[in-house]
């Protein structure tokens, strides 16, 4: 088991390459528990601007209810700057919970808290001086943020992995939607979708860009992929499971997964077809593929993300067009 420094070496190696075969955003989850190597993703993707030249450099996602909006904004505008304009924040109430002891919040106050500092980080977005009062933390009166964002907005993305009020949020503040679909048919996304559109429609603005967020892993072939993913996703599943009393992962609910779930498994031509079906049922324009899973190799990794960029990519697109 690699040590959480190595982790967060491999990963900016990994960013790297991913600049390097095109592929378009990477994007860090932030986490405080020890199966995770990354809590501060806006210190890595710093970092990962200075290696790279065009990938966007995404949170997946900033757990703004236990932070601060305005360290958020400053941080990502800081990345922003560092990257030339390729900074992006998804901004969500996260798969888990460790942050709120960690940094005195309180668990009971979880909706307030988010819909509270979203609406101060959407006052911030205007990129102008702020004057805002809510619930959660101390009014800001005529108050500069700096750094300011240099030229255009910076890319806020709202992360839903299941609340409608979050979808109709995404559309009251005007921000792109990034559904994380990590498991079930992506077609049960569809309510949300329509949703979406019909939100934007009673605001009486265009619709935003919809994206989707799921775990995916590519090999040379069908078999390869699955054989080599198996034991480390089922490791990482169980271990996440027994916290929320889900009974053990079997085989055949991996293939199932796989064949008719969110799991985008296999070669690059399985996994292209995969995306480009998911990408016309619901309308997205942005497909992320979570590519870790638990003790996977940094080498598998690597070769994942190769077969990504050089061959699936270009193979979506192709099918899409």
């Amino acid at each position: 088991m690699l040590g959480h420094a190595q982790v967060i070496r491999n990963v900016i190696d990994e960013a790297v390459l991913a600049d390097e075969v095109d592929a378009h955003c990477i994007g860090l989850g932030e986490h405080h528990r020890p199966d995770f190597a990354i809590s501060s993703p806006e210190v890595l993707l710093a970092a990962i601007a200075s290696r790279t030249k065009r990938i966007h450099l995404a949170s997946s996602v900033t757990v703004l209810s236990s932070d601060d909006p305005v360290r958020v904004f400053q941080r990502f505008s800081t990345v922003n700057a560092v990257s030339n304009g390729r900074a992006e924040v998804i901004l969500g109430r996260g798969s888990f919970t460790e942050s709120f002891p960690l940094f005195g919040y309180d668990l009971s106050d979880y909706e307030a808290l988010f819909d509270d500092k979203l609406d101060l980080f959407a006052a911030l977005l205007k990129n102008e001086a702020v004057t805002w009062r809510g619930q959660t933390r101390p009014p800001l009166t005529n108050q500069r943020v700096f750094p300011p964002i240099e030229a255009g907005p910076l890319k806020t993305w709202i992360g839903v992995g299941g609340s409608p009020e979050s979808v109709v949020r995404a559309a009251h503040y005007d921000l792109p939607l990034m559904l994380a679909i990590i498991g079930g048919a992506p077609n049960r996304f569809h309510p949300y979708v329509d949703l979406y559109h019909r939100a934007f429609a009673q605001f009486g603005r265009p619709v935003r860009e919809i994206g989707v967020h799921s775990h995916g892993y590519v090999a040379e072939t069908d078999d390869k992929a699955r054989e080599e993913l198996w034991p480390d996703y089922k490791k990482m599943r169980d271990r996440i499971g027994a916290e929320r009393g889900w009974p053990p992962m079997t085989r055949a609910a991996f293939d199932s997964e796989i064949e008719g779930g969110s799991l985008y498994v296999g070669s690059p031509e399985t996994v292209a077809r995969r995306i480009a079906t998911t990408a016309k049922a619901l309308g997205i324009s942005r497909f992320h593929m979570k590519y870790s899973a638990g003790a996977l190799s940094h080498d598998k990794i690597m070769r994942c993300i190769e077969l990504h960029g050089r061959k699936v990519i270009p193979l979506t697109q192709d099918m899409l067009a």
